[in-house]
């Protein structure tokens, strides 16, 4: 599976030149990547580390590998997994004891505060003790291109802490990376309570912890329910139990470099929207702060040094009050959460620390949670206040920018995909078809189709829509144009929209190629009746399934083919 991604990279690549040669256009700009995609500008040889990184991410652990005593998941990919790499829906359990006149102990003599669910041995299973008053749940929180934020300076964010004003005011949570116990202490950035700077430090402690894989970072095992005496009885791997591998490199390592390579997500249109000038001015820009630039710094990469980045977060603390989830961690206080950055949140769901905002549209998840920071005590209150107070068109220009974090071009019904649907437009948006020629401005509906972002979609956005598009490009009148193209730039050579330009179909109902439409055909139809995959003839409207309407379509070409 991985290698035959690693083969489409390449063929993508050359395929991509191909279409621009084939139809001399200009193009400005380059698409961004796709959720999950890797960063672009990587050296071959740290390509080949990001994908033998994923192949470690999507791997399964077992008891025999080091998984377990107690665990979470099984892989990375697990939990991770919308897209690969970025953020999820599975959920933990956190727990702890508030004292009657305050005070948290995560009570670690009893296995707190994490709540590992599984076990390799119904002997070492753990429950949430009797003791414990306070639980949460916690959502995967990632959310794409960790190296990129490792590589934010940590003067840029104390410089954003110091610049807001004391009623939002967050807090640098600092600490020392696990891969450097002797070294200087860094700004936290990873983890609802910013508990870990470095990827390297997160991969290893969500190996430990979530896995129970012990690792050269961080040796011992999680005993169940805080009990050493179990683990002997539960796991007879010796630790650490992440050895270097064939190439002696660690899984650590090579999980540390899927996620440090993985691009950011993107946002279509990349800028512009008034809905953006509306969340600055009524104060989510001051937490969500909208760009930094990462470290000029010899020793990274250039695929992300210098790199100019819009995650919309400041990867501080700052103190939700009642919204808060209860857990004191480390300096961070029970009502104290990182702010999540919102690069990508149009594919997050569920949203909040919590998952609490799962269910409707996006819209309705986004509301909900902008009126959460509402709630006592906490320092979002100002700004839910002020979003209350706008007309409902402010707050659904500001919601169509928020819903532009994590678009890809050209991905009108928001499939990830980018296909005939695209091109023709469906229920849930509108193709670039009916878009071409049409000026449109980054609020319109046809802005995900002006990728250039001149103003217009026209022929200059058509060989970033090659490059993007999915389906197998055909020349079926072998006149040196792409068919999508002359579809796109004419929509009477394709009545039916069906993907195919009509002068080459030469009966499109006489599926049994007897040279006409008979009973023989309305037979093949009927035998093909259901989801129908590609190639299916019987499916003549092209909608992935073979029923009534096909039957129809077949009775109106019925007889002699012409």
């Amino acid at each position: 599976m991985i290698s035959l991604r690693k083969n489409m990279l390449q063929v993508v690549s050359a395929k991509g030149l191909a279409m621009v040669l084939a139809i001399p256009m200009v193009a400005f700009g380059d698409l961004q990547p796709r959720p999950g995609d890797p960063l672009p500008g990587l050296t071959e040889g740290q390509l080949e580390r990001f994908f033998d990184g994923l192949d470690a991410y999507e791997l399964v652990l077992t008891p025999s590998a080091g998984l377990g005593p107690v665990f979470n998941q099984q892989s990375c990919a697990s939990c991770h997994n919308n897209p690969v790499g970025g953020p999820g829906s599975q959920f933990v359990t956190r727990f702890g004891q508030l004292g009657a006149k305050g005070g948290f102990d995560p009570l670690d003599e009893l296995g707190g505060s994490l709540l590992q669910a599984q076990s390799i041995n119904e002997d070492c299973a753990e429950v949430i003790p009797a003791e414990a008053n306070v639980t949460t749940l916690r959502v995967t929180p990632g959310a794409l291109a960790y190296g990129l934020v490792e590589a934010i300076s940590d003067d840029d964010i104390l410089a954003v802490r110091d610049s807001q004003a004391a009623s939002i005011q967050g807090e640098a949570r600092m600490g020392i990376p696990l891969e450097d116990p002797g070294g200087t202490e860094r700004v936290g950035r990873f983890g609802w309570k910013a508990q870990l700077a470095t990827v390297e430090s997160f991969s290893a402690d969500a190996a430990l912890n979530e896995m129970g894989l012990t690792n050269a970072l961080l040796m011992e095992e999680v005993a169940p329910q805080g009990d050493d005496s179990l683990i002997d009885l539960c796991d007879e791997v010796p630790d650490p139990e992440d050895p270097p591998d064939g190439s002696s490199v660690t899984f650590v390592h090579r999980v540390t470099d899927f996620q440090r390579f993985l691009a950011p997500p993107p946002q279509t249109p990349k800028s512009g929207m008034s809905g953006e000038l509306i969340f600055e001015q009524i104060g989510c820009s001051s937490c969500h702060v909208p760009s930094f630039t990462t470290r000029d710094d010899p020793l990274l990469e250039d695929a992300i040094r210098n790199v100019e980045i819009h995650p919309y977060g400041d990867f501080l603390l700052h103190g939700m009050g009642l919204a808060g989830d209860g857990i004191v961690d480390g300096t961070a206080s029970g009502s104290q959460l990182r702010t999540p950055p919102l690069w990508g949140l149009r594919f997050r769901n569920p949203i909040w620390h919590d998952g609490r905002f799962g269910s409707g549209t996006f819209e309705e998840r986004v509301t909900y949670a902008i009126y959460e920071h509402g709630l006592l005590a906490s320092q979002g209150i100002d700004t839910a206040q002020a979003f209350a107070a706008l007309s409902a068109s402010d707050q659904s220009k500001l919601i169509q920018f928020l819903d532009s974090l994590g678009r890809v071009e050209f991905d009108s019904d928001g499939s990830l995909a980018i296909d005939w649907e695209d091109v023709f437009g469906s229920d849930d948006g509108v193709g670039i078809q009916e878009c071409y020629g049409q000026a449109c401005t980054p609020d319109d509906a046809c802005a995900v189709h002006d990728v250039n972002q001149d103003g217009m979609v026209d022929e200059d956005d058509l060989p970033l829509f090659l490059e993007a598009f999915d389906e197998s490009l055909e020349d079926c009148n072998a006149n040196s144009e792409w068919d999508v193209i002359e579809i796109i730039q004419n929509p009477s050579l394709d009545e039916d929209q069906n993907g195919l330009i009509d002068e080459c179909e030469e009966c499109p109902g006489d599926l049994d190629g007897s040279g006409s439409v008979e009973v023989n055909d309305v037979l093949i139809v009927l035998g093909s009746w259901g989801k129908c995959p590609d190639p299916c003839p019987a499916d003549l409207d092209n909608d992935g399934e073979v029923e009534v309407d096909d039957i129809l379509a077949l009775l109106s070409l019925w007889g002699e083919c012409p």
